[in-house]
């Protein structure tokens, strides 16, 4: 028995109300492009309409003109979608707040997650959306799940609740140690002054 290795998210697709609500929404409150455009191909009443979250997958909406917006939680049992996560700059997070203010948009207020900052409110569907802010650049060559896995495990080996900032700074260390060689025979922590 062998494995389906999968490469990352292709898309994402989800249950819309009509064409305008979804546009206004995805493109108009969260600044993604709308890009593709044609008639869902499994249901020729739906249209199927496709934004660029930012990094080049897809988030596409099946739309019908007789649905309406219904702003009511989603459901959270399970096999439901609990929430969906996009991730935001440090510019941008710090505005979150007082934009959707604006829009008299009720949110959760800035959370923080120890590894990342967050933000949630829902769509005019009642699904919920997090906005998050990563606390952390991963040194060159490595991803944010890299420095997550070792921030993980310099957590449990020291016996924290949850993961914070100093096992973030540890971790990104580690790595930066175990891929970038160095000259210096001791590369360990020293006092110049």
């Amino acid at each position: 028995m062998r494995k389906i290795q999968v490469q990352g998210v292709h898309h994402i697709t989800l249950t819309g109300a009509d064409r305008r609500t979804s546009i206004d929404f995805w493109e108009g409150v969260l600044g993604m492009p709308f890009i593709f455009d044609q008639p869902n191909l499994d249901d020729p009443h739906e249209g199927h309409l496709y934004f660029d979250p930012g990094d080049g997958r897809l988030i596409t909406v099946f739309t019908n003109e007789t649905r309406t917006a219904d702003p009511r939680r989603t459901p959270t049992e399970p096999g439901c979608v609990h929430h969906l996560a996009f991730s935001v700059g440090l510019a941008t997070f710090r505005q979150i707040e007082a934009r959707l203010d604006e829009r008299g948009i009720e949110h959760s207020g800035h959370r923080d997650r120890g590894f990342m900052e967050s933000i949630y409110f829902k769509d005019p569907m009642g699904l919920l959306i997090e906005l998050a802010c990563y606390k952390f650049e991963p040194p060159m060559g490595c991803s944010h799940a890299d420095v997550m896995i070792t921030a993980h495990r310099l957590r449990v080996e020291r016996g924290d609740y949850n993961i914070q900032e100093s096992h973030l700074a540890d971790a990104i260390e580690m790595l930066v140690t175990r891929r970038q060689d160095s000259l210096s025979a001791d590369r360990g922590p020293k006092n110049p002054y």
